[in-house]
């Protein structure tokens, strides 16, 4: 009977680790405001890898390059159809390195938003117009796109000439044919942050009968921005940003890392942000700092997915956020490559057959994609 009861409870034991290694979070431990329950889906990412037998004219080099052959990463995502569309930065094999090589963004499409079919060609890239100057060689990198009501696409996306980066804003009807508006604060305060570094956008959106599109609040749209800390943005036009300044005239920090968390290093915007009943719930991308300055459960550099919640009548007031990140590199795929350190960089959000799905790069060589459903809170 002894030796039974022993058998039973090494059973229990089992379960139990099984349990909490199995990949379910525990949603207990977040607050009821957090969306923390995004599950892998099983046996589908990586959703986008790169490919080495898809060619492109480039304007700018005037020759065929092989413009997703290194790395395919950091998604936007959004609905155009009934399908969802997914926007993701893609590198050619010019160079090695971070940051060396030129990013286009590739155009991929699906009637479930796990199963992507791709197009040839990249959608929006460096080209002899009046961004040139701006993109070239670097490229067009890390977009984040979200929809009006009458159905106006807004990317927000990184200009990288390799000596500066400045956020920029692009619009579009179809996804494919885009214009170029070039920096998002060229014209605030007479142009004083046109060359100031500047990056990673998440406007503020909202659910209208089942479609995510862009809010207004208080007339205005918004949008939280920036890399090392979250700073916010208004616009009357969409194109057109001005950055919110405190009371020296410089960028207002809403959010920034913090000492001996997952976060501690940078505190990254990620996909669209969206207008809950308990607040605007902000996803971003937090940066491990190594060592006692940094939170020791997490991979020293390494990127994992927060959350924050700001009030919905005054968006620069930070509510609460979490102290641990809901998402967290696992799967090999998200620690290897050219970030082995391990990265969930999340960028693209959208509401589709009644599920969040996130989309996010993996170590800056692959996309994946996470699912949420509200109805199993």
């Amino acid at each position: 009977m002894k030796r039974k009861l022993q058998n039973i409870a090494y059973l229990l034991m089992a379960a139990a680790l099984v349990t909490s290694c199995g990949g379910k979070k525990q949603t207990s431990e977040f607050p009821d405001w957090a969306w923390a329950d995004f599950q892998r889906p099983e046996g589908i990412n990586p959703i986008i890898s790169p490919d080495t037998t898809t060619f492109f004219y480039c304007p700018m080099r005037q020759d065929s390059v092989a413009w997703e052959a290194s790395d395919t990463f950091n998604p936007a995502a959004t609905v155009y159809n009934g399908k969802v569309v997914v926007l993701y930065r893609a590198e050619d094999n010019s160079a090695t390195g971070i940051g060396s090589r030129t990013s286009r963004l590739g155009y991929a499409y699906s009637d479930d938003g796990l199963h992507f079919k791709r197009m040839s060609a990249p959608v929006f890239y460096p080209a002899d117009d009046s961004q040139k100057e701006l993109e070239n060689p670097g490229g067009c990198e890390d977009p984040r796109v979200a929809v009006t009501e009458d159905g106006l696409y807004v990317m927000h996306y990184t200009q990288w000439n390799r000596k500066q980066a400045r956020l920029a804003v692009a619009t579009s009807r179809d996804l494919q044919t885009w214009e170029k508006h070039g920096p998002a604060f060229a014209k605030a305060y007479n142009g004083r942050f046109m060359d100031e570094f500047s990056k990673s956008a998440s406007i503020v959106t909202q659910l209208i009968d089942g479609k995510q599109v862009i809010a207004k609040i208080d007339g205005k749209y918004w949008m939280y921005w920036g890399e090392k800390f979250v700073n916010v943005a208004t616009s009357t036009d969409l194109v057109n940003w001005e950055p919110m300044l405190d009371e020296n005239g410089e960028f207002l920090k809403v959010m920034t890392p913090r000492a001996g968390k997952f976060d501690s290093d940078l505190t990254e915007c990620g996909p669209p942000a969206i207008l809950t009943d308990k607040g605007i719930l902000l996803l971003y991308n937090g940066k491990n700092k190594s060592g006692a300055e940094g939170d020791t459960l997490y991979t020293a550099n390494s990127y994992c997915a927060g959350q924050a919640l700001f009030d919905a009548k005054n968006p620069t007031k930070l509510i609460d956020r979490l102290d641990k990140p809901f998402y967290i590199p696992e799967s090999d795929f998200e620690k290897s490559g050219q970030y082995p350190a391990g990265t969930v960089f999340i960028e693209g959000l959208v509401f589709y057959n009644q599920k969040w799905f996130l989309y996010y790069g993996c170590a800056d060589s692959r996309v994946a994609v996470a699912v949420y459903d509200p109805l199993k809170k």
